[in-house]
């Protein structure tokens, strides 16, 4: 990626490192490369999450593609899974999300989906990034050629029934479900009350700054209290755009994206739904994941962190599920992108018919003790992956690895979406990560004390 797409789109704090003239040059030229690809007027759709920065956001984005010449379609406050079905339903020729994920109401971000309804290519985003960042002017449309803004109306009740459309019959279940005060608020009621269950729906309160505010993927405390005071079977949790989904069982546990995506595997394999006899996860998935494939005779496939480097390897290994140990899971056949509504409702299909406690499904995949630690770094990319390759920190990391051996491992990577170098560490005690995880996350820090004398 270059300097502007990170590895889910443009980040940044709103007004301070994304700010409304970027949005507007991001639209300009984004319009720009639609117009020159088709040899004509454009559409593009658009949608947001709950931030209070995403209807200034908008307003920017419109404007720069309205100014070189692209119609807008205004889609209002939806999931990112929904903006990239609804870009393929409205045949669009692209597809704009405004939203910074999992991230705290502060960030923004924009995404920008093709008309397939998939991440943008390489290719194109470096054509994009290139004229947003030349300190030329870019080129502005006149009289008739200007774009115009349409409305998208009814976009959320088409995308909750192809959501529907995926499971038929859910019954006899008492759920919990975090919105996270987030795009999920104005979805999640409609789709779960189609349902023969009992779905109580909870952050579902969105006012600008409490999107992922103690509440959704990132914050399962209160999801997993209330789920156990509360004796619901279990709880599920999405993040600010709805993209991803955890879950937590009858006794308030977390089941990780990891577990999730096992589960759903051997179910999907019952049913002839499994093509390629796997899924494709990430490097930062568990060693229990692992485990459990070989041990159930699946095929597991890791590619690189981000939901563009899971699906990548899908298409060309002709798989249909995938994704991150996070809870960003994509079901192909259903949709092109993670979805977190759709995950759920997989997920509880699949309760619903094995009449299993979750707890008990969960339990089948083992999970190593593994520890998280985030380290301050560069807002730079490109410095934060040069760090990686320093001398001194890969020789700390082989001296580790000699010492947790086979049944262990270390993950050091540069976040694509966050200013940190994230350590990870596995290992069969939870003490022996700690420790191994503390050192090398002190090795980073130190690292970049050093550079900066």
């Amino acid at each position: 990626m270059g300097k502007l797409f990170g590895t889910d789109g443009v980040r940044g704090i709103a007004n301070e490192t994304l700010t409304c003239d970027l949005a507007y040059r991001v639209g300009q030229a984004t319009a720009i490369c639609l117009r020159r690809a088709k040899g004509s007027a454009p559409t593009v759709v658009l949608g947001k999450d709950t931030r209070i920065s995403s209807d200034m956001l908008e307003g920017a984005l419109v404007a720069g593609l309205c100014a070189s010449g692209a119609n807008a379609v205004h889609l209002g406050v939806l999931p990112t899974p929904a903006v990239a079905y609804l870009t393929v339903f409205y045949h669009a020729d692209a597809g704009v999300m405004i939203s910074a994920s999992h991230n705290p109401y502060e960030y923004n971000g924009i995404k920008i989906f093709s008309s397939q309804g998939f991440k943008l290519s390489d290719d194109l985003e470096e054509e994009i990034e290139a004229l947003v960042l030349s300190d030329e002017p870019l080129a502005v449309e006149k009289g008739e050629a200007l774009g115009r803004l349409l409305e998208g109306l009814p976009a959320s009740e088409y995308y909750i029934r192809h959501l529907a459309s995926t499971v038929s019959e859910l019954s006899d279940l008492n759920v919990l479900i975090d919105c996270a005060n987030g795009a999920a608020s104005t979805t999640a009621q409609r789709l779960f009350n189609r349902y023969n269950i009992s779905a109580a729906i909870i952050n579902d309160r969105p006012d600008g700054v409490n999107i992922n505010q103690d509440c959704g993927s990132t914050h399962l405390e209160q999801l997993s209290q209330r789920v156990k005071n509360g004796y619901y079977d279990l709880g599920i949790a999405f993040d600010g755009d709805a993209d991803r989904c955890l879950v937590v069982d009858e006794n308030g546990n977390p089941v990780d994206g990891d577990q999730i995506m096992a589960i759903c595997a051997r179910h999907m394999r019952r049913e002839n739904r499994l093509k390629g006899n796997g899924f494709v996860a990430t490097v930062m998935s568990n060693l229990g994941l692992h485990k459990y494939c070989e041990d159930h005779d699946l095929r597991l496939l890791c590619a690189d962190v981000g939901d563009r480097n899971v699906l990548d390897l899908m298409r060309r290994e002709g798989m249909v599920l995938g994704g991150e140990q996070s809870g960003h899971v994509i079901f192909l056949d259903d949709m092109p992108t993670g979805d977190g509504q759709l995950t759920a409702l997989h997920f509880l299909k699949i309760v619903c018919e094995t009449r299993q406690p979750v707890s008990r499904l969960a339990a089948e995949v083992t999970q190593y003790p593994q520890v998280l630690i985030n380290v301050p770094a560069p807002h730079d990319l490109q410095a934060r992956k040069a760090l990686l390759h320093d001398a001194a920190l890969l020789e700390a990391k082989a001296k580790a690895e000699a010492t947790l051996g086979k049944e262990g491992r270390i993950l050091v990577r540069a976040s694509g979406t966050e200013a940190l170098i994230r350590v990870m560490v596995e290992a069969p005690e939870e003490a022996v990560a700690k420790d191994v995880a503390t050192q090398m996350a002190n090795t980073v820090e130190n690292l970049q004390k050093q550079n900066s004398i």
